[in-house]
């Protein structure tokens, strides 16, 4: 199950207003003048002010040019604008960026992955015809067609490459599945850098029919009956869900012939009849399409009211199913002996949430980022089981549980509780892996983190979680609440290439980002946020966590030898008026700091200058930062990384 099987809910506080009645009558107060309503034409203009002002935040040169995807404004009015980038106009994959505004207009950080700006010639050393052939022999499978290479930045690792993009198009080694590779010839050395395979209107009745499914027992259809073909009159066609449809493929890999019947009932609950199978999936896309809708107000797979299509009995005994980005296209196959099919609602929505993730976020597959993007699809597939609450496949924390398509008999695709269950997937997080480990392994990490926060470690109904340090603990904060804080961290700040950890660029993480999620949500120190740290620590994911009076708008600064860096300071009120001075212990030879400015009132914000020699050691250095007033002292703790310029 790998891609292959493989508007945001803003926390609000409401004033209450009380008065006294008096006897007498008194002339009402002007009432304050309302907060102009941040729109997105504000937000990007606020955003567009860092591009230009403060390129270095975001990893720029001058030869960088950016374009907006799309643009989220919460409820407080803080906005968040997310931007694809090009270098001297060739397009950066794992360039892209989003810059975060508060409600005031003040910069709030961005989410970046790049580990430095692009520095690099663009001209090929190697013919585009020669990138070709590279990326054919690249092809495990039969090749029908290598599209013209595209001169790209390929950046999925933090720095840039100048790399041929190829698209090769055929079927893989099993001889049925179709492939979309898209392999990156460095344009200079000649070898692959890295590939990933990728592998709808006419208006009709809506209609409410009848499945009998394999695996949900009988359940409620959306369906479209039409009068346009002859025959049959009813078609297995999702209007509210972007008139997504359920398709055919007669065992074969080819064409995919629509689901028709009379009666508008679909199956007879076993496999010998074929509509059974797609009565499963058709009803699994409409879970999906409600869930997301309902849950995380993101309408269908991108917003753009396309559907999406799920095509069934797909090969023969085809044990999988995927997501094919380009055609919008879930595909399943009917498992061993065709009687195994994979159809389960979890995996349906696992599928379905690729495409999600790959609108949202477009979180690279393979490596790091390939892992977050499978574990996404698990949380959100397990999240539809609860949701759906259908008692013949009530939820849990598995994933295909009842496929059972291989030995043991009984046992599920993945376990969220213990990951490592399944014999193959990571349940704690040892060291970075390689981008060749594969993602359906590492995606382990991110599943036990996720089933942590939400439920805790230990003994739970839903199965053992085992701690990957002793002397740890996570009290889970309610799968609701987890499923929101993991939304948000794919939507507002996850970018193409963010992973467990990364050296050269620590702010890129799922675990500051989920941070920054729970943050947003619950508040800076709520419960929420310090479960979040909790349940990444209980995976062996370590890193600080800020919640003081004090605050950084980081919690690791990079900076090279020869460079400077800035780190912005945000100080909270008390119940009096204070003035705070500023200092700083703990920088190594050859590193300087300034604070601008000096002093400042609480509530107030400032910013601290690090300037380093180029003669200073590189390494990882915790600095606190202490901000010291007449009364009380306060002080946060960050991450200083200096690295060689090359």
């Amino acid at each position: 199950m790998d891609r292959h099987l493989h508007r945001t809910i803003a926390s609000m506080s409401v004033g209450v207003l009380t008065a006294a009645l008096a006897a007498t009558a008194v002339m009402p107060a002007a009432a304050a003048p309302a907060a102009a309503a941040v729109t997105e034409k504000t937000a990007i203009a606020r955003a567009e002010v860092v591009l230009d002002k403060q390129r270095e935040t975001v990893a720029a040169t001058q030869d960088d040019e950016f374009q907006v995807v799309r643009t989220i404004v919460d409820a407080d009015g803080s906005s968040h604008v997310r931007y694809s980038r090009t270098y001297r106009g060739l397009p950066v994959h794992g360039g892209d960026i989003v810059v975060h505004n508060r409600p005031d207009g003040s910069y709030d950080g961005s989410s970046v992955g790049l580990a430095a700006p692009l520095r690099l010639d663009i001209r090929p050393s190697i013919a585009g015809k020669d990138a070709v052939e590279i990326a054919r022999r690249a092809f495990a499978g039969k090749v029908d067609k290598v599209a013209d290479p595209v001169l790209v930045i390929d950046a999925s690792d933090g720095f840039g490459r100048l790399a041929y993009e190829s698209v090769v198009s055929g079927t893989t080694a099993d001889e049925q599945t179709p492939s979309m590779l898209h392999v990156f010839v460095d344009a200079l050395k000649g070898e692959v850098i890295r590939s990933f395979d990728e592998i709808e209107h006419i208006i009709f009745s809506p209609e409410i029919g009848t499945g009998n499914t394999y695996y949900s027992g009988k359940v409620q259809l959306r369906t479209t009956y039409t009068d346009l073909y002859p025959g049959p009159r009813y078609r297995l066609i999702d209007q509210p869900a972007d008139a997504s449809r359920t398709c055919d493929m007669g065992n074969g890999t080819t064409s995919c012939t629509p689901f028709a019947d009379t009666d508008n009932i679909w199956g007879d609950g076993t496999l010998a009849d074929r509509q059974t199978v797609a009565a499963d999936a058709h009803y699994g896309m409409g879970v999906a399409y409600d869930y997301f809708r309902n849950v995380h107000a993101q309408y269908g797979i991108s917003g753009d009211g396309r559907g999406v299509a799920a095509r069934v009995h797909f090969g023969d005994q085809h044990s999988n199913a995927s997501w094919w980005g380009g055609a919008r296209t879930m595909t399943f196959g009917d498992g061993y002996g065709n009687q195994h099919p994979f159809t389960t609602l979890d995996v349906v929505g696992h599928e379905w949430t690729h495409g999600v993730t790959e609108s949202l976020a477009g979180l690279i597959y393979g490596g790091e980022s390939g892992a977050l993007n499978e574990a996404t699809s698990d949380i959100f597939g397990a999240a539809m089981e609860f949701y759906a609450a259908n008692p013949a496949d009530p939820g849990e924390y598995e994933i295909g549980e009842q496929i059972d398509d291989t030995p043991p008999a009984g046992g599920a695709i993945r376990y969220l509780y213990n990951p490592g269950g399944d014999g193959l997937s990571y349940s704690c997080y040892w060291g970075k892996f390689p981008d060749t480990f594969p993602v359906h392994f590492s995606s382990g990490v991110a599943n036990h983190f996720f089933f942590n926060l939400a439920e805790g470690n230990g003994e739970t109904p839903w199965g053992y979680s085992p701690l990957c340090q002793t002397g740890l603990s996570v009290t889970g904060i309610g799968r609701q609440a987890a499923e929101q804080i993991w939304f948000r961290a794919l939507n507002v700040y996850f970018v193409a290439n963010t992973g467990y950890s990364d050296q050269a660029n620590p702010a890129n993480t799922a675990r500051a980002y989920t941070i920054k999620a729970a943050s947003d949500l619950y508040g800076r120190c709520s419960p929420q946020a310090k479960a979040v740290n909790a349940a990444w620590l209980s995976v062996n994911v370590p890193g600080t966590f800020i919640c003081s009076k004090l605050e950084v708008d980081l919690d690791h600064l990079v900076v090279f030898t020869a460079d400077s860096g800035v780190v912005s300071i945000i100080t909270y009120p008390g119940t009096e008026p204070a003035t705070i001075e500023f200092s700083v212990t703990g920088l190594p030879e050859g590193v300087s700091a300034t604070f601008r400015p000096e002093r400042i009132q609480a509530g107030d914000k400032a910013s601290m200058s690090v300037a380093v020699a180029d003669y200073a050691k590189p390494g990882t250095y915790p600095i606190t930062i202490t901000a010291r007033s007449k009364d009380s002292l306060d002080s946060v703790t960050l991450d200083l990384t200096i690295l060689a310029r090359k």
